[in-house]
């Protein structure tokens, strides 16, 4: 037998598939061997074990579970930085990896190994170019790839709900982001009043209470998760009760009187499980969003919640009155005193050392020091932009250059310039922030055209992605929230945002 036909003979036995008997036989030998490891571990330990098993075989099956998993663990990153220093990732990346694997092996078995299409591919990867462009000026690349990676994540996910999404099913990302966004919530509840101890730094309120942080060991990037997700239930909210006012009419005029029997059917329609459950999700998020103490997360929700009030009439002169008396109303409390005392102080608190935009000679102490540090690395972004203004000093760089341009008293740095306007103008240079800008004004034209769709869910998605993209670019411009995996968050409401930009485009083809 010649050696052609020797391997066709051994490729021919390898791809034969084993008999139901041998399966069943290997299938047992296997969950043996398992039950004996587990049986030799501590009960914790094995349980987390069997459970790690029993995520990956899901996994396997349906790479929606490793998403879900990723996504949840996510902000758990600088925990297991922490308390598992020893493994080489945190347990969101391991489930990103591995979930990545389990999507790539099924668009290998289904011979269809495809790019999803989106809106926002082609803004997308303007940036990451830009991005990498920088590159020419990087002192570390170490930094600057690691940064890069982050993006290239960040469009990942994206494709990854498109892919595994299908046509008009957004439910199950929806729900994993409130579900991620609530457990870090109610964390958050136990860590600001019931756990009743925590980090000194972190007392407010006389000290007895602690600023809520969740898994993310900081309170700024929890709030501006907890804003994210918050965005997002209130435009579910909406929409519910827009679904509920409809239903309601249309059920006042079919019956008057209307009997009990079609108020109590009309009660257990979906509008209303999703308005109740939506509303249970926006107060929680709502509470930890104020035990945060995040000025910025605040300042963000704000900007968001007057976007999704503007959004949410079909008459754009409705929106502008609701958008006005929001204003009015926010006015109002803080000229007499309606808010409460440390709330007002902690909004308005800052506004005077900010009129000055320099640290350098400022007095420092105890009051204005987290408002000058800010000022300080502001000012070291701008110095980084002016030396290096076309292509930056290298995307991720900000902290390994930082040394060379720190103010005289502000040598630490604090990973970023706490502006990601000003942090990306200094490690991408005028290009790479003129293509920051773009890709998310492309975002923000897609999601307020997604939010005239005649859908009523699509319609308050969209307007809560409208308010989760108002919130991160305000909250943005005192901090920066590509931190902590929230990165892999951001990638998952882009790709539903895709998705809803789909569904539209399928109602007017239909229609």
């Amino acid at each position: 037998m010649s050696a052609l036909a020797r391997s066709r003979s051994v490729l021919a036995f390898a791809h034969r598939p084993l008999p139901a008997r041998a399966r069943r036989v290997g299938v047992a030998v296997l969950a043996g061997a398992i039950g004996l490891l587990l049986g030799r571990l501590p009960l914790l330990t094995a349980g987390i074990l069997l459970l790690s098993i029993v995520l990956l075989v899901l996994t396997l099956i349906d790479p929606r579970v490793g998403l879900g998993v990723a996504l949840i663990l996510g902000p758990s990153k600088p925990l297991t930085d922490y308390f598992l220093p020893a493994l080489p990732l945190d347990l969101g990346q391991i489930a990103l990896i591995v979930t990545l694997g389990a999507w790539a092996l099924h668009a290998l078995a289904k011979r269809r190994v495809a790019v999803p299409s989106s809106p926002l591919n082609l803004p997308l990867l303007l940036f990451l170019f830009a991005a990498a462009l920088s590159l020419l000026n990087a002192l570390s690349l170490g930094y600057a790839l690691k940064e890069l990676l982050k993006w290239v994540q960040l469009l990942l996910v994206m494709w990854l709900v498109i892919d595994l999404s299908g046509q008009r099913r957004t439910g199950w990302v929806v729900a994993v982001i409130l579900a991620a966004g609530l457990a870090q919530a109610l964390i958050g509840i136990w860590q600001f009043g019931l756990r009743g101890d925590g980090p000194e730094h972190f007392q407010i309120l006389g000290g007895q209470y602690y600023r809520a942080y969740g898994t993310f060991e900081q309170p700024n990037p929890y709030g501006g998760f907890i804003g994210l997700v918050l965005s997002l239930s209130v435009g579910l909210l909406l929409g519910a009760l827009g679904a509920w006012i409809a239903q309601a009419r249309r059920c006042w005029r079919a019956t008057r009187p209307p009997r009990l029997h079609v108020i109590a059917r009309m009660l257990l329609r979906r509008e209303t499980i999703v308005f109740l459950m939506a509303g249970l999700v926006a107060g929680v998020l709502g509470m930890a969003l104020v035990m945060s103490w995040s000025r910025g997360a605040w300042l963000g929700f704000g900007a968001g919640a007057l976007a999704m009030l503007f959004a949410w009439p079909r008459r754009a002169w409705l929106g502008v009155l609701l958008v006005g008396g929001g204003l009015l109303i926010g006015a109002f409390a803080l000229q007499y005193g309606l808010l409460p005392a440390p709330v007002a102080s902690r909004l308005t608190g800052f506004t005077e050392v900010f009129q000055s935009f320099d640290a350098r000679g400022a007095d420092i102490n105890d009051a204005n020091f987290s408002v000058l540090e800010r000022l300080a690395h502001w000012q070291a972004a701008e110095e980084m932009a002016r030396f290096q203004p076309w292509i930056g000093v290298g995307f991720g760089n900000y902290e390994p250059v930082y040394p060379a341009y720190a103010l005289a008293n502000w040598p630490a740095p604090l990973g970023h310039a706490h502006n990601i306007y000003l942090n990306t103008l200094a490690e991408t240079g005028i290009i790479g922030l003129a293509a920051y800008l773009l890709f998310w004004l492309i975002v923000l034209g897609w999601t307020w055209r997604t939010a005239h769709s005649a859908d009523i869910w699509t319609r308050s998605l969209a307007i809560g992605l409208m308010g989760a993209w108002l919130h991160l670019s305000v909250h943005n411009a005192l901090d920066k929230l590509y931190v902590a995996n929230l990165h892999l968050h951001i990638g998952a409401m882009l790709g539903l945002l895709s998705l809803l930009v789909a569904n539209s485009k399928w109602e007017n083809e239909t229609a």
